[in-house]
């Protein structure tokens, strides 16, 4: 077992030696370049599509005997129309504007030195991430077209599915000129290769989790590397006394049914008290018939009697599925206070026509990402005109929220002088 241990842990140093190489070749090439390569991974994907479903069906084969649930092998599941789509996303991706050599800042010293403020890429990404392969090339795509070199760690149940992509996606990056070790995958399931790769700062400047709570929270107690996360998604709509019902009724309609299983679908609705009597049982009405269980305080309950009376866990979590915490509060301070002692920083949002309750609500909620009359569906880098994404973020450091190609960049600074000395 050691020696099993010890030759895993060679082979990664090795991969991350490569990496760190591929990434110092990366932090200079052009965008021409990064995006012919892209063009090319999306060109080979497509062309490996026969190869590519093969290694699917391998593990769409596997998950049914472990008895993978349907929403799971759904998300598994590599067919024609999905290979086209990772490979239209590479090719998005190619048209986005490239964030490396932008100049955030100038400043002239009064001693003549000139400070410019650049982006340049992070370096090397490890990802660490579950069930879906399209995450494969969506983070691998993003992370070169910010310059950086990419380690990928995919779950178990894709292991054959990632293996092929990854595979793929080097050899065309190879064919367009750059570096062997740009995109590179981890070759084992085993949860003690993470363990190791999660120590190896010597190479790696940053690891981003994508998966479920635990999976982050085990990533974040191992890992020597800084880390950007989201524990869980656990986002709140406040229907205030200011709001249009019809609206408020279809919005948390949307937050709620649309896709459930998402981080950024609503857990706890919030409504005031002055109001209630108007959204209430219309609200009831429309959750009963998406088949939503309600788990209600005392107040609600007194309104629906045959909702299920909820605990203080239950708004703490995130469920994932047709189940809604509710609370009815007072006003807007007391909506803002259940958000920011229950929430998880990521997506919540208010609906209602009184500005000053807007701009309260805006101020005082400590999250990433604060609407106003609108689902919290949108939390996805794609509708904020990112292209892919390469995660969400609850951190406020470095990046907060959608993460794409800009999130994927640090800066330096570049200082110019004619002899000047400090005295």
């Amino acid at each position: 077992m050691e020696k099993n241990l010890n030759e895993m842990r060679s082979v990664l140093m090795q991969m991350g030696e490569k990496a760190l190489q591929a990434s110092r070749f990366l932090a200079v090439a052009g965008t021409a370049a990064k995006n012919n390569c892209l063009n090319r991974m999306a060109d080979e994907l497509e062309a490996s599509e026969s190869e590519i479903s093969k290694a699917n069906e391998k593990d769409m084969e596997a998950g049914r005997k472990n008895g993978l649930s349907g929403a799971m092998l759904d998300r598994l599941k590599l067919n024609a129309d999905r290979i086209k789509s990772m490979a239209d996303g590479l090719r998005y991706v190619a048209g986005l504007e490239d964030p490396v050599g932008i100049n955030l800042s100038t400043t002239v010293r009064p001693n003549g030195l000139k400070i410019e403020k650049v982006s340049v890429p992070i370096g090397v990404i490890g990802i660490v991430y579950e069930s879906r392969p399209n995450v494969t090339v969506d983070a691998a795509g993003l992370c070169l077209k910010a310059g950086n070199a990419v380690i990928l760690r995919g779950g178990s149940e894709a292991f054959h599915s990632n293996s092929v992509l990854a595979h793929c996606l080097n050899r065309a990056a190879v064919l367009a000129g750059m570096p062997d070790g740009a995109v590179q995958l981890v070759p084992w399931t085993d949860r003690q290769a993470v363990g190791i790769l999660l120590k190896m700062d010597k190479y790696i400047d940053l690891i981003i989790p994508r998966g479920g709570e635990s999976l982050i929270r085990a990533v974040v107690e191992q890992s020597t590397i800084p880390v950007i996360k989201h524990y869980k998604g656990v986002c709140h709509l406040y229907v205030d006394d200011g709001c249009d019902i019809d609206m408020a009724l279809k919005v948390v309609e949307n937050a709620k049914c649309q896709r459930p299983g998402t981080c950024n679908a609503l857990e706890t609705l919030l409504i005031n008290k002055s109001v209630a009597d108007k959204f209430v049982p219309r609200f009831a009405k429309v959750m009963k018939k998406s088949g939503v269980e309600l788990r209600g305080d005392s107040r609600f309950i007194a309104m629906v009697p045959d909702a299920v009376e909820a605990t203080e866990e239950d708004f703490y979590a995130e469920f994932l599925d047709l189940i809604l915490s509710v609370a009815i509060v007072d006003d807007v301070v007391q909506a803002v206070e259940h958000i920011n002692k229950y929430g998880s920083k990521h997506s919540d949002g208010i609906i209602t026509a009184n500005l000053a309750n807007v701009k309260y609500f805006m101020d005082w909620v400590d999250s990433a990402t604060v609407y106003h009359n609108a689902s919290t569906r949108f939390t996805d880098g794609e509708q904020f005109g990112m292209g892919a994404e390469i995660g969400i973020s609850t951190d406020k450091l470095h990046a907060r929220g959608p993460m794409g190609l800009p999130e994927l960049t640090t800066y330096k600074y570049l200082i110019y002088g004619n002899g000047q000395i400090r005295t």
